[in-house]
């Protein structure tokens, strides 16, 4: 049987074509249409609005036998032309069973129906009066009955299964009463909703709908397609301007396509292993799998296998993860962080009766940032900024360009400044080691971040003061930091913070301050990263950071994938390549996810002794929280799967 691709994408649409009222035959040949476009663009679910067959706003004409049987001539007609297609999709028409009349999605593919689903909760309401013309679904369920030529059930309770993907369908109305039954359906299985719908415009309504839609897709941790009636529909008393809207787990898409005059679609490419991960990771949904009512599954026949021909995204991949890419967004996604960040301090200090904190300031980015919450913490407590103590511990590697930032930075903070070089000290430790002072090695470098580690723990002691950590989430997940040196603190307000947003929020700082305070802070985010812990004859920074264990941004990608996501290193990568395509080569983005890859695995010792620290995203790697692992675990699989003659971008 097909079945998805695999990294684990389904590519749906939600289409909007221009409607004919009362003209079934013309509305079929833009269906039909619409279909051949998709099946030439890979699309494998498409969903057409509510009666689209027939159009909504038929009104009585709905009471004529012969529009009836025309709608399901049409139906016909659109089988007939699509045999060839290979994908599902659903229209609106309405259908007469016993009868009486329904409102129907009608799934079809390659020619055949698969299953024909009646609308449950029919508005009658101010503008609607759909009961005028049609029945409730509601307990219509395993009718077996001929329509259109083919043999079918007409019903409620069906799912299909198309690829390996469960899709249940509900119509308009369905989604906006109290429990609707697409949450039961979710709880059945169900990955992707459709929901064909006739939904006209009034003030606010929009906004609204895209609300109940991200809910929606969240609450089931589903993809929600939603297509509704658009241009051609009657505007006697109402204006229908089309709406094709995708939710995928909370986000919306398409939200601003609307009133448009010509038809139109809404494209996504859904993360079906994403859904199927976070369902199993968030057991609160699983607890939940016991739906009201029972389901039955349509199963998708064999057809050919399109996976063969290459696969391309439809969406560029966001390469930051971590950071929003709107600026509105990002700015209440900065205060956010810092008020968890300094909330976490404070709550800190008043819980063991302290109010000093020693810090070491570096110049850097991540010292920085420390600094700046600890000062919004003090502020809060009204506690004296001066019982902040921040130590600058110049070294042999340090260059005048951090050291004057920090120290600048500090006296216009107003917090307490204390200089200790460890030059002497450390050359002092080398002769008591026997360590070459002149080979600039791991004990070289390691030697100086203990050192400085100590200074402020015995300071701290002597102030009756806490240390303040400031190393971030990716150095931790890279092991990025020395054992007992950086790596230890009293608490570390940076913890779960990773590095592509730390220097966005250093900026978001240094929008609040004084324009002196901001220059600096302008120009510690524009200073190469550096540990400074190996001299250069120029007097500049020789030691970058990127260069030694690779870009922060495409660390913080594997990171996020990694931890977040649970996706295979093959899929991360595949990922990597469509967000960084012309940034990175594919081979240079699989050099440095294999480092990631183990770094991450040999450097888990760091994290498991790790300090307390304010966890602020969906990704944390504290051992008492979201990440346990063995620290001798073995990273074989995930490096072998990468070097697969599959992998093949």
């Amino acid at each position: 049987m097909t079945q998805i691709n695999e990294f684990g994408f389904f590519r749906v649409r939600a289409h909007v074509p221009e409607v004919s009222i009362a003209n079934p035959s013309l509305n079929a040949a833009r269906i039909i249409g619409a279909v051949k476009e998709a099946e030439r663009d890979r699309v494998d679910c498409l969903v057409f609005p509510e009666l689209s067959v027939t159009g909504y706003t038929c009104a009585d004409l709905f009471q004529q036998e012969l529009l009836m049987k025309q709608a399901e001539e049409a139906v016909r007609e659109i089988l007939f032309h699509t045999k060839k297609c290979d994908l599902i999709f659903a229209v609106g028409a309405p259908v007469k069973v016993w009868e009486k009349r329904f409102n129907c999605a009608v799934v079809m593919c390659k020619g055949n129906i698969w299953g024909i689903v009646p609308k449950s909760y029919l508005p009658n309401y101010n503008e609607f009066y759909e009961k005028r013309w049609f029945e409730s679904g509601k307990g219509l369920e395993n009718f077996n009955f001929e329509y259109a030529g083919c043999s079918t059930s007409v019903s409620t309770d069906l799912i299909f299964n198309y690829k390996g993907v469960k899709i249940g369908v509900e119509l308009c109305e369905d989604l906006w009463v109290p429990n609707p039954p697409s949450s039961s359906m979710a709880m059945a299985g169900a990955e992707v909703i459709l929901n064909l719908s006739a939904s006209d415009d009034l003030i606010g309504k929009h906004d609204y709908l895209c609300k109940l839609i991200s809910q929606q897709s969240a609450r089931c941790r589903c993809a929600y397609v939603y297509a509704s009636a658009g241009w051609g529909e009657s505007s006697t008393d109402l204006v229908f301007s089309g709406k094709a809207l995708i939710g995928e787990d909370g986000v919306i898409y398409g939200a601003d396509d609307t009133f448009q005059i010509t038809p139109f679609s809404q494209t996504r490419d859904i993360d079906i292993e994403k859904l199927r991960l976070d369902r199993v990771k968030f057991n609160t949904f699983t607890e939940n799998l016991a739906p009201e009512k029972e389901f039955r599954f349509v199963n998708h026949s064999l057809s050919p296998d399109r996976s063969a021909v290459p696969f391309n995204l439809n969406f560029h991949v966001d390469p930051y993860p971590f950071v929003p890419r709107d600026p509105k967004k990002l700015d209440r996604r900065c205060q956010e962080i810092l008020n968890i960040q300094s909330y976490g301090l404070m709550k800190r200090l008043k819980a063991i009766g302290c109010r000093k904190v020693v810090i070491g300031i570096s110049g850097g980015l991540d010292s920085t940032l420390a600094l700046l919450v600890a000062v919004k913490a003090f502020r809060r407590l009204d506690y004296p900024l001066g019982d902040i103590i921040g130590v600058t511990m110049p070294g042999p590697a340090t260059t005048s360009r951090t050291k004057n930032n920090a120290v600048n930075l500090m006296e216009k903070l107003g917090v307490s400044v204390i200089e200790i070089p460890i030059g002497a000290a450390v050359e002092q430790h080398f002769k008591d080691i026997g360590q070459d002072s002149d080979k600039f090695d791991a004990t070289y470098e390691n030697s100086q971040a203990r050192e400085r580690t100590q200074i402020l723990m015995d300071l701290a002691n002597k102030e009756n003061a806490i240390v303040v950590g400031t190393g971030d989430m990716s150095e931790l997940a890279l092991g990025w930091c020395t054992y007992n040196g950086d790596q230890m603190s009293m608490y570390g307000v940076n913890a779960s913070v990773p590095k592509t947003l730390v220097r966005h929020l250093v900026k978001w700082f240094s929008t609040v301050f004084s324009p002196e305070i901001s220059a600096i802070l302008e120009d510690i985010c524009a200073t190469p990263i550096s540990p400074e812990l190996v001299p250069s004859s120029d007097g500049n920074i020789s030691q970058k950071t990127e260069d030694l264990v690779g870009p922060y941004e495409l660390h913080d990608f594997f990171l996020y994938n990694f931890l977040r996501n649970s996706f295979s290193p093959r899929k991360i990568l595949f990922l990597a390549c469509n967000a960084f395509n012309g940034v990175y080569s594919d081979e240079t983005i699989k050099d440095w996810l294999k480092v990631f890859i183990k770094r991450f695995f040999s450097q888990q010792f760091k994290r498991s002794c790790m300090p307390d620290g304010p966890k602020v995203g969906s990704v944390n790697l504290s051992p008492r929280g979201d990440w346990r692992m063995p620290s001798d675990a073995s990273a074989r699989m995930w490096l072998d799967s990468l070097d697969s003659p599959e992998t093949n971008l």
